[in-house]
Parts: C-alpha cells; sequence; structure tokens
C-alpha cells in the first residue's frame, strides 16, 4: 500500500524536514562557537553577553511573565510578535550591521547573536510563534 500523498506520508516528511533543520542549525551553533573560541582574546565578553541575552530579555521573557500570568491562558498578540521580531534572522542582521556600521567595523561579540537563534532553532527547537498557539508548549 502506498503512502504518497497521504498524511502519514507528509507527517514523515515533514519530520525529517525538521530534524535537517534543526540539525543544520545545532551544526551552525558548533562552528560559530568555535570562531568565538579561537578569536577568545579579541571578544568584548561583556557584549557578547548582553548580544546573547537581550534577544531573550526583549523578546522572550515578556512574554513568558504574561503567560505564567494568564495561567496557560491567551495573552496578548503583541508578545508573539515581539518574539518573533527579536528571534528573526533578518532584524538581527540588520541590528549586528548597524552595530558594526556604529563602530566603524564588526566585532566577535555579535556572532553571540547567531549563536542564540541557533541555538533556539536547533538545540532547543523553537521557532516563530503564532498568535493563534499557546506561547509556551505544554512539554
Amino acid at each position: 500500500m502506498s503512502t504518497r500523498g497521504s498524511s502519514r506520508a507528509r507527517g514523515s516528511t515533514e519530520m525529517d524536514a525538521a530534524r535537517w533543520t534543526r540539525a543544520e542549525h545545532a551544526g551552525a551553533v558548533v562552528v560559530l562557537a568555535a570562531l568565538v573560541l579561537t578569536h577568545w582574546p579579541d571578544v568584548a565578553w561583556p557584549r557578547f553577553v548582553l548580544a546573547f541575552v537581550a534577544i531573550d530579555l526583549v523578546g522572550y521573557v515578556p512574554g513568558a511573565l504574561a503567560f505564567r500570568r494568564a495561567r496557560g491562558g491567551p495573552i496578548a498578540p503583541i508578545y508573539h510578535h515581539l518574539y518573533n521580531v527579536t528571534h528573526s534572522y533578518l532584524v538581527a542582521a540588520a541590528a549586528v550591521a548597524l552595530w558594526a556600521f556604529a563602530r566603524g567595523g564588526g566585532e566577535w561579540a555579535m556572532l553571540a547573536v547567531p549563536i542564540h537563534l541557533s541555538g533556539d532553532r536547533g538545540v532547543l527547537g523553537n521557532v516563530f510563534k503564532s498568535a493563534a498557539a499557546p506561547f509556551e508548549s505544554r512539554a
């Protein structure tokens, strides 16, 4: 019996795609972390930590707090949008480019941004959040 075109076959394909996507992002974390560690003395560590943490301080923490206050009920869609904006590679690239322009060049510390984003996707399996779904999964 063929499963071609069935929801079972599509589900398997989607799962394979999700695994490959996670593996690709996890691989990016390894490569980027190796670059940072290779250039350890040249990394501005306070800026690295700030760049790494700021993404979640702005984009995740407010929504997580609202979700907990709502006891798992619906929260304002702005929290989902805030998460999605701060966890977007396009927004991150623009922010890092502006930082590099303001500084007069790039710096190793800003690799914290793609490490964070790829870590979320590859290690934690996080993706963009739909306002139609709960802010956090019930795992």
